[in-house]
């Protein structure tokens, strides 16, 4: 029987501002009473004061404890060059396995849980499988929608993510003198935000270039096609936040 569980999940996989972010958190079993008491749950039901406060208590006892904690950052520009090969559910295996290689090997046989982000939640596990290899075969993959709800160190991933992916946000809305609001398209503050991130030779960086909410601001402005990412050597390296 596994000793240990990884909980993995994401947050920012709609937004047209900024990055996707993964967190796999790995813990042992006998750990998740810890989690409990710290009062973690799914972060969409948290408030951003309270899912902050319940983040540092994560990291406080991952230091104590030994936990092993991993935030992948994938940035607009890695999103929009992805889409061009692969569609944005690949895209998140990619970064769910890999996430899940950072925090453990296949020899520790963890249980792993995953918040699937494929609406086939069976198909999403044997695809992050498949991804991380034949030596990963005889680990357990659990795979189901609202995880985060489900097992409490998911839970605790979303909240990683989460307040990881709301810090990125207030990054780029400080190197901005406007408001930029949550980054989602169906925030009216984002969307003005997005027609002044269009108002140069290229779209801003952290935009995604790949949404459709880009491409008709482009469109409307412009009256021609958007610029295609890769074609133009605005790429940036891979972006990932390590261990503590």
């Amino acid at each position: 029987m596994p000793n240990n569980v990884i909980g993995i999940d994401e947050a920012g996989r709609g937004p047209v501002i900024g990055p996707l972010v993964v967190c796999a958190l790995k813990i042992p079993k006998t750990d998740y009473n810890i989690l409990k008491k710290l009062g973690v749950d799914d972060s969409k039901k948290l408030s951003k004061i309270k899912r902050k406060k319940i983040y540092q208590l994560i990291l406080n006892e991952s230091e104590i404890n030994n936990w092993k904690i991993f935030v992948n950052i994938c940035k607009a520009s890695e999103i929009d060059v992805g889409r061009k090969k692969m569609s944005i559910n690949e895209l998140e295996i990619n970064l769910f396995s890999e996430s899940i290689r950072q925090v453990s090997n296949a020899y520790d046989n963890d249980e792993i849980f995953l918040d699937a982000c494929d609406v086939n939640e069976d198909r999403f596990g044997v695809s992050v499988r498949d991804k991380l290899g034949s030596l990963w075969e005889h680990n357990i993959i659990i795979s189901k929608h609202k995880m985060d709800q489900r097992n409490l160190v998911v839970g605790a991933a979303s909240i990683i993510a989460k307040v990881v992916r709301d810090e990125e946000i207030l990054r780029i809305g400080n190197k901005l003198d406007y408001q930029i609001g949550s980054g989602y398209p169906s925030d009216p503050v984002t969307i003005l935000a997005v027609q002044k991130m269009i108002l140069s030779e290229y779209p801003h960086d952290e935009l995604r270039w790949s949404w459709a909410t880009t491409k008709k601001a482009w469109i409307k402005h412009y009256n021609k096609s958007i610029p295609i990412r890769d074609e133009i050597n605005h790429l940036s390296r891979k972006n990932l936040s390590g261990t503590r």
